[in-house]
């Protein structure tokens, strides 16, 4: 039997379907991405919880006139499927193919791109202005998702549109989760709307029952009842926080129930102003693994359906996110004053052992990386030390926290990142690349690079003794190379770097999780006559003088690694030593990441397409030795 998916090219398709035909289509979708998820990877419970929702838009609104925007964006698999992408999801997150976000070159309906959190409320409104500025008449609705409520841009969102009274139709996917069990103040609100759901139910009884009066009666009603409205709510349903704001407040509704959003969506496509539409899902619908634990299986590697076993080898060594924790709760058992915080990613950080272990010296405040950051700093000015263990990606978003309230008041917070460098199949929104850049360029930042876990080890020990400013600590996402380490916790000499191989002519400095390849380019080297030194940076800044000058007046040719851009990156500095130091006539090549963003595709991949690979390294600098020497030029 043919599939309905396979008949869809656009939301078009499906807006002549049969309750019956619509109902069968919800379950292709979630096989679908059950079965492809399970294959290759991916987002499983964030999508498996939107399905009626995402088929509920696409038949209320005329996509891509009407702008759906999408906040996040790892529930967008509907939305691909839904929108013309079937005969191409196979390809889903691998090099080449789909992207698992929103992503605006993929796709006309991809009208904003995704991949961080609180984003889809703030770029409705600019959507929004646009129309209005323009004299058109189409609809902008958002969808966000209740963790990133948390989000201050969300909030700020949300202040905005109720005093701009634009038509724009806000949908709060409720489904008590972002990646993590959601925290704070809003998740409390929003549970005790779902605990009072009696207001919205008086609420919406009456509306259809003077809906039935003449047009001037019913409107006359509607108006008393309008002037009732803030009484009864301060009676049945406390606080009010939306309507407060100026935003027309609706539901909960369930959020599995299609019809019911698709009536919902009717009657809001009619009204004026700011409207938000409270939907509470299942995260994992339909997928009972998913629903059990819809935290471990917000994302998931490839698994088999029917038992939910994960591929791969179980002996595998532990993520260096693991042994990072591991190393701050061997330190937070002999200090208590070591506080852990993370932004709604315990699990991604590895700081769930940490919770699980010592849940009063840990913090989990939700998707707000910002007040992450300044919190932080309100700890460190009180003589506490706190470690704020956030992506890369995230961290970026939190840049004037970081110098502003941190830097600049020489407080001792230790920055610990994780997902530094490439991250592989997430894609450009997740890769780590800028973080050196960024943190570079503020005054008095220490940056440290640990190359596999033992150095990780050392790097925190040395970040966590470190009292005269802020510190920071980046590794890739992924195992170590070296197992599972015990090391003894020291010190590492501020800003001197560490020599693996003693060699001769060439000098590799590589930093981070390049270090492995250049151990790996070393050895084709050997192999072809050259015999270069390789050391390890271990920091990023500061870096030595009077280390770094011995190496560059010892060697010709210098080449630097690192899995960053190389515009203000670690090869960056080494230049500007080059010229500070005034050591001239060397030959320096900078191999890293290039002046553009990076797709989607596992590592190794994105490395040979990069020139990042062993192979491209070893033959980087043959050329280079060739060209320079063999040619008599130097």
């Amino acid at each position: 039997m043919k599939k309905l998916l396979e008949g869809i090219s656009s939301p078009d398709d499906i807006k002549k379907f049969t309750t019956e035909q619509l109902s069968q289509l919800a379950e292709e979708l979630r096989q679908t991405i059950i079965n492809q998820v399970a294959q290759k990877g991916g987002h499983l419970a964030s999508n498996l919880g939107v399905i009626e929702l995402t088929l509920a838009l696409h038949l209320e609104f005329q996509a891509p006139q009407d702008k759906i925007i999408w906040d996040v964006g790892h529930q967008a698999y509907p939305h691909k499927l839904l929108t013309g992408r079937y005969p191409q999801f196979h390809t889903l997150k691998q090099y080449g193919g789909l992207s698992g976000f929103l992503k605006r070159s993929e796709s006309p309906y991809d009208v904003f791109g995704a991949g961080h959190a609180s984003t889809s409320l703030a770029a409705a409104m600019g959507f929004a202005s646009a129309r209005t500025r323009s004299k058109q008449k189409h609809h902008v609705v958002a969808v966000i998702g209740d963790g990133s409520m948390t989000g201050g841009m969300a909030l700020e969102a949300l202040n905005n549109a109720g005093d701009s009274n634009e038509n724009v139709i806000f949908i709060l996917n409720d489904n008590r989760m972002s990646i993590a069990p959601n925290v704070g103040a809003i998740h409390r609100y929003l549970n005790h709307i779902l605990s009072h759901p009696t207001y919205n139910r008086l609420k919406d009884d009456v509306w259809n029952f003077t809906s039935k009066f003449p047009q001037g009666v019913g409107k006359g009603i509607r108006a008393f009842m309008h002037k009732v409205d803030e009484g009864v709510k301060s009676i049945i349903l406390p606080g009010g926080l939306f309507e407060d704001m100026g935003i027309k407040y609706f539901g909960p509704v369930h959020g599995h129930d299609l019809e019911e959003i698709r009536r919902m969506l009717k009657h809001l496509k009619t009204l004026n102003g700011p409207s938000i539409l409270h939907i509470v899902t299942e995260k994992g619908h339909g997928f009972g693994l998913a629903v059990e634990d819809s935290y471990k299986w917000h994302a998931s590697t490839p698994f088999d359906p029917s038992s939910g076993e994960r591929k791969g080898d179980k002996s595998a060594p532990l993520s260096l996110a693991q042994v990072s924790a591991q190393t701050l709760l061997e330190l937070a058992h002999q200090d208590p004053k070591l506080i852990a915080i993370t932004a709604a990613m315990p699990d991604g950080t590895g700081l769930n052992l940490f919770e699980k272990e010592l849940p009063q010296q840990f913090y989990d405040v939700g998707i707000a990386e910002q007040y992450a950051v300044t919190f932080a700093a309100g700890l460190a000015c009180e003589g506490y030390k706190p470690v704020a263990c956030i992506y890369s990606t995230f961290l970026q978003r939190a840049i004037d926290q970081i110098a502003h309230d941190v830097a600049l008041q020489h407080l001792p917070v230790l920055f610990v990142m994780s997902h530094s460098g490439l991250v592989g199949v997430d894609g450009p929104t997740h890769h780590g690349t800028m973080d050196l850049s960024y943190l570079r360029m503020i005054p008095e930042m220490v940056i440290m690079a640990p190359s596999n876990a033992a150095e990780l080890r050392l790097a925190l020990y040395t970040g966590y003794k470190y009292t005269a400013g802020p510190f920071a600590v980046r590794f890739s996402k992924g195992p170590g190379t070296d197992g599972n380490p015990t090391n003894t916790l020291s010190e590492v000499p501020l800003g001197i770097p560490r020599l693996l191989e003693e060699g001769q002519d060439i000098v590799i400095l590589a930093a981070g999780t390049l270090v492995s390849n250049g151990i790996k380019a070393r050895e084709i080297l050997l192999t072809q006559g050259l015999n270069p030194t390789l050391i390890d940076a271990r920091f990023i800044k500061p870096l030595d003088k009077k280390s770094y000058q011995e190496i560059f007046q010892k060697h010709s040719i210098i080449v630097t690694l690192e899995d960053n851009v190389l515009a203000g990156g670690y090869g960056s500095g080494v230049n500007d030593l080059l010229v500070e130091l005034e050591i001239f006539g060397k030959i320096c090549i900078n191999i890293g990441l290039p002046d553009a963003w990076v797709t989607h595709g596992d590592v190794s991949t994105l490395q040979q397409v990069l020139g990042m690979d062993p192979e491209s390294i070893a033959k980087k600098i043959t050329d280079l030795y060739n060209r320079h020497f063999l040619s008599g030029k130097t």
